[in-house]
């Protein structure tokens, strides 16, 4: 057989597996394209991974599940979240020349539309590999919130658990005096993966060999101190994650002996023009991290999309980004006890960047601080697992366009009844919306946003401890959850296969 017909038939088949359904034809020869636009059907398979939780004794870790209910997606389905080896198992699962035993999940995931949730407490929780197939796939997601009583990184720390992939940006880490940083690396695949890690301080890369070729086994999650990668002291980091070979999750758990500590996830890829959705409106400090990967420095117009539109904060206009260093700028208490988002656009030419947001609430003793990294649009739909009564504040932003969003709250864990409203974001601006909650709650619940109309639209949700008296709080970003991929439209036509 020929090559050109095995490669027809491999690339049939790949669709095939993706999709469930694929047809190959050749082109019509007449030069019109009169292919029908690409159909949009659900993933049939999402992976999803979450790092280890906390190293404090005194942690307590909640895991929320849930998928959306997709249409066209398979009624048959399944999801599982397994725990990873420690990279010292070296992934094998053997402890004292005995096998291990397998645990119990900590969660179950249910059928889409119904949030489940589990906890676990202590030190020892490790990090999971989460599989999802069918009709449990798109949209799967996962939300792992730790509340730690005290000490370093004390409050609350959430990270969505994230999927697998090949490089991550993530500025906004720290080796400063008083900072404990790690970077979590998960494998869920079952060949090692070859992994490199670089940082970037205010003068440019900070040497180091230790970070050059981390190889993370099988199934396994490691965790590596950012301090024992650099002796440099840095206020403001950028660590890239890149991958040699195989995919990982990642993820960097940054801690303060002050302000307590929070999951800084990956900065959306670069780009010259970005958004930080959903700043809290009673921030007390507000520092900016930016870093731009190319050899060409950036000047960016720092806005603030508000209430009430787009505005310049005052001594902030522009800031200037040199290539290959990190910059930090403190904005001081830049929402002034309203809602906002940060805009950044080039002043000039356009050059990508990365960035992220340090957040900071409460005075004194009581501080707490969070991160909100740059953020992709929520696109089709977007969703946020464990929100609690009177705890969860939902920030949309429309910083283009007007839009025209729905807002459906699930069924709680526990019970409930779901609800929706719609809501319209004027152009520029930022809303913190009173987001539906369901009808008769118990226990915690799903929020999924969709785009109805008109421009893009960016979102977090800030999630408050359960002691009114301290400032504990996380945010999470709500990008598109790829429930959905777009497949060619195609006629079979075998004849392709004889020319």
């Amino acid at each position: 057989m020929k090559r050109t017909t095995l490669s027809l038939i491999a690339c049939a088949t790949a669709l095939a597996a993706v999709t469930g359904f694929a047809a190959v034809s050749a082109p019509d020869g007449s030069g019109t394209d009169t292919a029908a636009p690409a159909a949009r059907l659900p993933v049939e398979r999402t992976s999803l991974l979450c790092p280890a939780p906390s190293t404090s004794d005194l942690a307590e870790t909640a895991y929320t599940s849930f998928t959306p209910v997709t249409k066209g997606a398979d009624e048959k389905g399944d999801a599982e979240l397994a725990t990873a080896e420690t990279a010292e198992d070296g992934g094998k699962g053997e402890k004292d020349g005995k096998d291990e035993k397998k645990e119990k999940p900590v969660v179950q995931p249910k059928a889409p539309g119904t949030p489940v949730a589990g906890k676990t407490s202590g030190a020892d929780a490790p990090a999971l590999i989460g599989t999802a197939e069918g009709g449990t796939a798109p949209g799967w997601t996962v939300q792992q919130t730790t509340e730690v009583a005290a000490g370093t990184g004390r409050g609350l720390q959430g990270v969505n658990c994230t999927a697998p992939d090949t490089e991550f940006w993530f500025p906004g880490a720290g080796t400063a005096t008083g900072r404990t940083d790690y970077v979590h690396l998960t494998n869920p695949d079952d060949s090692a993966a070859v992994v490199d890690i670089e940082l970037y301080g205010k003068d440019g890369a900070l040497k180091s060999t230790v970070g050059e070729g981390v190889t993370v086994p099988p199934h396994t999650s490691e965790s590596l101190l950012l301090s024992t990668l650099s002796e440099v002291k840095e206020t403001d980091l950028t660590v890239h994650v890149g991958v040699r070979s195989g995919r990982v999750g990642a993820a960097v758990q940054a801690l303060d002996d002050k302000t307590g500590g929070d999951w800084l996830t990956a900065a959306a890829d670069p780009a010259s023009e970005l958004v930080l959705p959903g700043i809290p409106k009673d921030a007390t400090a507000v520092r900016l991290v930016l870093f731009t990967p190319g050899g060409t420095d950036a000047d960016l117009k720092v806005r603030l999309a508000s209430p009430s539109g787009l505005i310049t904060p005052a001594g902030h206009e522009t800031v200037h980004v040199k290539a290959g260093m990190t910059t930090g700028v403190d904005l001081g208490e830049v929402t002034r006890g309203e809602a906002g988002s940060l805009v950044l656009t080039p002043t000039d030419r356009a050059v990508p960047v990365v960035a992220a947001v340090r957040v900071v609430r409460g005075k004194g003793d009581e501080q707490e601080s969070a991160f909100v990294p740059a953020s992709d649009p929520v696109g089709a739909r977007a969703t946020v697992a464990d929100n609690r009564a009177k705890s969860t504040t939902l920030a949309l932003s429309a910083t283009g366009e007007a839009a025209q969003v729905k807002v459906t709250a699930s069924a709680g864990t526990e019970g409930g009844t779901p609800a929706t409203k719609t809501y319209t974001i004027k152009a520029g601006t930022t809303q913190n919306v009173d987001a539906p909650v369901p009808a008769g709650l118990k226990g915690s619940y799903a929020l999924t946003v969709e785009t109805v109309s008109g421009g893009p639209v960016h979102a977090s949700r800030t999630l408050t401890g359960s002691d009114d008296d301290v400032a504990a709080f996380t945010v999470q970003t709500l990008p598109d959850d790829r429930g959905m991929v777009s497949v060619p439209n195609a006629d079979e036509d075998l004849s392709v296969l004889q020319k």
